[in-house]
């Protein structure tokens, strides 16, 4: 069976704030904090996208390859590959912020050892239920709500990765979890209706 998951606040966890504050603080920059839990980083300060990709460009990536995993992730796609389920790594992440997205997701992958089995780069959240739909991909685990419920319009199966960032929508989506032991324990009560 295949799984596609996210990476960014699935696997990860990214501390915007910190980062992107220690920019502005650098640069001595007149932004300020407008909201602490987005899971945006054009949102968590208060200003405009030409702004984060010039913090990306100068550094900023380090907040996606220092990123620490979230725990329990490795164990969950290690086991479910020593199953036999084949896991599909789908990400939102685009050329014009990471350059080669593929290559940034695989290396921060491969230095925590989590497997994988492939890895789509530059699908828009929205997007992401019609990819795994038209690739045969039944079960999503990701961090965003809308990308989930998409997804399950299309027959998809989701499990949202809940989080700060999301929890106020966590029961719009019908499978979730707030760690990587729920998560793990919603895609196996999937399973158990899909095999």
């Amino acid at each position: 069976m295949k799984i596609a998951v996210d990476i960014d606040d699935t696997l990860n966890i990214i501390d915007r704030v910190g980062r992107a504050g220690a920019y502005i603080e650098r640069k001595n920059l007149d932004f300020h904090l407008a909201s602490e839990f987005s899971n945006k980083f054009v949102e968590v300060y208060d200003w405009e996208m030409p702004d984060v990709l010039e913090f990306i460009h100068d550094g900023g990536i380090v907040a996606f390859t220092d990123a620490p995993a979230r725990k329990g992730a490795k164990e969950a796609l290690t086991k479910w590959r020593e199953e036999g389920h084949e896991v599909v790594i789908l990400t939102s992440r685009q050329e014009n912020w990471f350059v080669n997205p593929e290559k940034v997701a695989r290396d921060w992958l491969e230095k925590r050892h989590i497997p994988y089995d492939e890895i789509v780069a530059e699908i828009p959240y929205p997007e992401k239920g019609k990819y795994c739909k038209e690739h045969g991909i039944p079960i999503l685990v990701d961090d965003e709500p809308d990308a989930c419920l998409a997804a399950q319009a299309l027959g998809v199966r989701a499990v949202l990765a809940v989080g700060k960032h999301n929890i106020h929508r966590a029961k719009e989506v019908r499978y979730g979890g707030a760690n990587w032991k729920q998560i793990d324990a919603a895609v196996r009560h999937i399973l158990a209706f899909i095999d």
